[in-house]
């Protein structure tokens, strides 16, 4: 039996990755990087669902690992990967989730969840 699992996803992420064609892994990162994610095993499918009030899956691609990562390291190995332009940028939207001011002192801990293959887009929300 082949799991599946559904991750909520910030609409800007999703949009900034589905208008890219050459990311070919996306990391669908967890703001908080206190536990690391076990629901899948590497091959099995990950799908992407908006917030409210957008609300339904727009896509999706096949787990690969999951790790817990300095936001420096992410940067580092996904890039644009990340849903950002800019490792400022993925800070601020890290900040954002996290409910607290950005420190460009910190390097945060956050959960990387990597799947592979690019982002395959059902709607475009």
């Amino acid at each position: 039996m082949v799991n599946l699992y559904v991750g909520i996803t910030d609409y800007e992420w999703f949009r900034y990755l589905s208008a890219l064609s050459s990311v070919e892994e996306v990391n669908f990162w967890q703001p908080g990087g206190r536990t690391n994610f076990k629901a899948l095993q590497p091959g099995e499918l990950f799908l992407f669902k908006l917030h409210a009030p957008r609300n339904f899956i727009v896509g999706g691609g096949v787990f690969a690992r999951a790790d817990i990562l300095p936001v420096s390291l992410a940067w580092d190995s996904f890039g644009v990967g990340n849903g950002a332009q800019s490792l400022s940028e993925m800070r601020k939207w890290i900040a954002f989730y996290r409910h607290e001011a950005d420190d460009f002192r910190r390097d945060y801990m956050i959960g990387c969840l990597s799947t592979c293959s690019s982002i395959r887009t059902l709607s475009q929300g």
